[in-house]
């Protein structure tokens, strides 16, 4: 998000600013660690959240990562039509 943003290298004033900004328009649930993992811990409100936010656009959740091989298939790799234009 940082990078598409203009503000590459700052993904963690992309975090603060979802975090901090509580509007259910913002996607602050396609937002995870640099390896694809969510940040949350496993099985906290966050977590679970996110994992069932995620799932609902079509992307592939398994142990806490996204796995993102699978979700962009079908897309010639485009990672920004996988989770930017959910099916």
């Amino acid at each position: 998000m940082a990078r598409r943003a203009g503000l590459p290298g700052r993904a963690r004033m992309v975090a603060r600013v979802l975090r901090e900004h509580d509007g259910p328009e913002l996607p602050w649930h396609r937002v995870l660690r640099s390896d694809g993992r969510i940040a949350f811990p496993p099985n906290s409100k966050g977590y679970r959240e996110q994992t069932q936010r995620l799932r609902a656009e079509g992307v592939d959740v398994r142990a806490g990562r996204v796995r993102i091989a699978e979700s962009v298939r079908d897309l010639d790799g485009d990672l920004d039509a996988a989770l930017w234009r959910p099916r």
